[in-house]
């Protein structure tokens, strides 16, 4: 099963901003100052270092977390989805008026 997945609404907002912005990478959030969300970043603005853990891609993207936030995380699949409103100040999709959502669901066990 694939750890990161998105809706079909996600993965329309992903065209539109891949064709704006280039291609584009995805981090998972751990806090501060956008709380725990999925950011968007044009690829070559956002340094994958050692801690990342690569989860898979979602509408061609890379999708990272924390090393650390995912041993919190690794028992679920992560499903990314877009609602209305306001997010992540520094994540693209803030200017459409509307911010990618993480929902999650246990993963069944291996």
């Amino acid at each position: 099963m694939e750890r990161v997945t998105a809706t079909q609404a996600t993965l329309d907002l992903i065209e539109k901003l891949k064709k704006k912005h280039g291609p584009l990478l995805f981090h998972q959030s751990g806090g501060c100052c956008d709380g725990s969300s999925p950011m968007c970043y044009p690829e070559d603005e956002m340094m994958i270092g050692k801690s990342d853990v690569y989860l898979g891609e979602i509408g061609g993207c890379p999708f990272y977390m924390n090393k650390k936030q995912y041993e919190y995380w690794k028992h679920t699949q992560l499903i990314i989805d877009v609602v209305e409103g306001r997010g992540g100040m520094f994540s693209l999709e803030g200017p459409e008026g509307v911010r990618f959502l993480t929902r999650s669901k246990v993963l069944p066990k291996e």
